[in-house]
């Protein structure tokens, strides 16, 4: 190994998937050095991950990447709906049933609410045409010279016990065999806990080993039996789940959906130790039976295995070393939140890294990213766990359960049919069962109303608002740790979200027109000539200036959504949460604001400024 260092990036990233992919073209764009390393030759050529919630859209957005993204997502009329089936063909019943079906993802009755909660709508790309997307712009913005795949991380070990020392890493280039040393000041791990978690010594809880789930993605021709093309995702109950789904089945496209679609990942589960789980005949054996089409034609692209489990790391931050994505958090694909939860970690992580990295803030600053990610984390992954339950509470409504043998749960499940008050009734179950999954479908409180209790915020004591239904509801707020609402304003035929006048760098304080100069005096002193306060204003029709810098509500919708009255103020991080809000103007403001910004960033206070007043309770997660 060679005695000095092969390369001294900034940071270090360790993975070549959407976290690490993310982080790297997030940093590159701040004008930060990286070095990604990736142990496999080239991106995924798994389908895995395909959701992209509208938050994770809003972050590709500012990434460059989201029209592209867009242009690989089917139709808008191709894959909005989720459904049921005994099995998609049979020659009679109860074979080949259409259970039912619920709108998903933002469609049919979603879409309303679904567009007013956000500048971006949702997008479907499965992850094997995704990551080479995101590494395209990776290399793009860093060079590809430092994104390094066919690189494997073989030790890391931290060079001091000081905040800021680093870290020294060995890599292995897998083509020559090589290993060199790499000094880095941080590390992101983004390895899916392959390798960082275990030499750093993390332990992780929950449940695994649930299940050995098996992929199969192929090229089938299933138009014959499909007849509505907005479902994309289909689900499998019959007797061969054993009181839970026996599998799944997803379209991929790429150039046609619905029922033309050429490309399907099949998803169905083994026990741990089944010996047909890596027996390609059983395997597909089994795809054939549960989609009801004995003699169908598969051409097997890959067959995949990966575990059904439920985990969160104990730690986020060792030192300078930052777990991201799937090396903090694994679970179940039920909600299709995992890979939105990785992006929208690093995108936590990487502002903070660049305050910390230009002197804007202080180490401490890093501290709220375990504070304020592992929370979300933690819920997200027993919302998924409990998403996953979903299923059996049909397969409970149909009759079926483990251990029933294959004949009586067949019956069991045409009992459905009946044209009996007990049909009747199974069939109001199933219904009911059915709509009781619009928390894994429907759960714009999940993906948009996440927020933090703690962290680089300000608490003001009030209480997280909550709809009528809290995981489907998002009820928009600018309570300090929830992200900005979106509202579009528009400046000299302009328009843009709200969101989209957020600096990158810095803090954004917004305010309203009659106290601009005020707020914008204030702002200038606000950060003690360390940290940068952006200032955007946004007025009111009725209160139209001929000021360049304003932004205008023309039709209300912010004055109702900011929080504040006219004179207050709100202050938001550049991943658009809120740190602090002022209800209104006082002279005791511009001290309140610097010791906001100085609370945020994690600076010392001046001595002649007074410490925060405590908030009457703190807000829970």
């Amino acid at each position: 190994m060679s005695s000095h260092p092969h390369r001294a990036p900034t940071v270090l990233i360790v993975g070549g998937g959407p976290a690490g992919l993310c982080a790297a073209a997030l940093l590159g764009a701040r004008g930060i050095d990286v070095l990604l390393v990736e142990r496999h030759r080239a991106t995924s050529t798994l389908p895995r991950a395909h959701l992209l919630n509208q938050r994770t859209m809003e972050i590709f957005t500012e990434m460059g990447v989201a029209d592209a993204v867009y242009a690989l997502s089917p139709p808008e009329d191709r894959w909005h709906k989720v459904a049921w089936h005994t099995t998609l063909a049979g020659s009679e019943a109860p074979y080949g049933q259409l259970l039912g079906a619920l709108p998903a993802w933002g469609g049919g009755p979603d879409a309303e609410r679904y567009a007013r909660a956000s500048p971006c709508r949702y997008a479907n790309v499965p992850q094997l045409r995704l990551d080479p997307l995101l590494r395209a712009r990776a290399e793009e913005v860093c060079g590809p010279e430092n994104i390094r795949f066919h690189h494997e991380l073989t030790a890391l070990s931290a060079t001091g016990g000081r905040p800021g020392e680093g870290v020294v890493a060995t890599v292995v280039d897998r083509d020559s065999g090589r290993s060199h040393e790499v000094r880095a000041r941080y590390v992101i791990a983004a390895d899916g806990g392959r390798t960082c978690a275990d030499l750093l010594g993390v332990e992780m809880d929950g449940p695994t080993g649930l299940l050995d789930m098996v992929t199969v993605h192929a090229t089938m021709d299933l138009s014959k039996w499909i007849t509505d093309d907005n479902v994309l995702l289909r689900y499998f109950i019959n007797p061969d789940g054993q009181g839970t789904f026996a599998g799944a089945l997803c379209a991929m496209g790429p150039d046609r959906w619905g029922r033309d679609s050429a490309e399907w990942a099949v998803h169905t589960g083994f026990r741990t130790g089944d010996p047909d789980r890596t027996d390609r005949t059983a395997v597909l054996g089994r795809v054939r039976r549960m989609l009801g089409v004995p003699d169908l034609d598969i051409q097997v692209h890959a067959i995949s295995h990966w575990e059904f489990e439920g985990i969160v790391a104990r730690r986020m931050r060792v030192g300078p070393v930052f777990l991201a994505g799937n090396a903090a958090h694994r679970h179940p694909p039920t909600g299709g939140l995992g890979l939105n939860m990785a992006v929208q970690d690093v995108h936590n992580l990487v502002w903070k890294l660049d305050a910390v990295l230009s002197g804007q803030a202080s180490d401490a600053l890093l501290d709220s990213y375990e504070a304020e990610r592992l929370a979300v984390d933690e819920f997200n992954v027993r919302h998924c766990l409990s998403n996953a339950g979903g299923h059996a509470r049909i397969a409970a409504a149909l009759g079926l359960r483990a251990g029933l043998p294959e004949t009586e749960g067949w019956d069991a499940v045409g009992e459905w049919l009946a044209d009996t008050p007990g049909g009747a009734a199974k069939r109001a179950a199933v219904a009911e069962a059915i709509e009781s999954n619009a928390d894994d479908y429907s759960q714009l409180g999940v993906e948009l109303g996440y927020h933090y209790a703690s962290g680089a915020l300000v608490p003001d004591g009030t209480d997280a608002p909550n709809g009528e239904h809290p995981l489907r509801d998002y009820v928009p707020t600018t309570r300090p740790g929830h992200h900005l609402p979106h509202v579009w304003v528009s400046r000299k035929g302009s328009r843009q979200s709200v969101q989209q006048l957020i600096a990158p760098d810095g803090l954004t304080l917004l305010v309203g027109t009659r106290y601009a100069a005020r707020w914008a005096a204030a702002a200038r002193t606000a950060g003690d000539a360390t940290a940068t306060v952006h200032v955007r204003v946004i007025g009111a029709d009725a209160e139209r200036t001929d000021s360049d810098a304003e932004w205008t509500d023309r039709i209300g919708e912010w004055a109702t959504v900011r929080g504040v009255d006219g004179s207050g103020a709100l202050l938001v991080r550049p991943d658009r949460h809120i740190a602090w809000r002022a209800p209104g103007w006082s002279d005791d403001r511009p001290a309140e604001l610097r010791r906001a910004v100085c609370s945020t960033l994690g600076l010392p206070v001046a001595s002649h400024a007074h410490p925060l007043p405590a908030p009457a309770s703190l807000p829970t997660a």
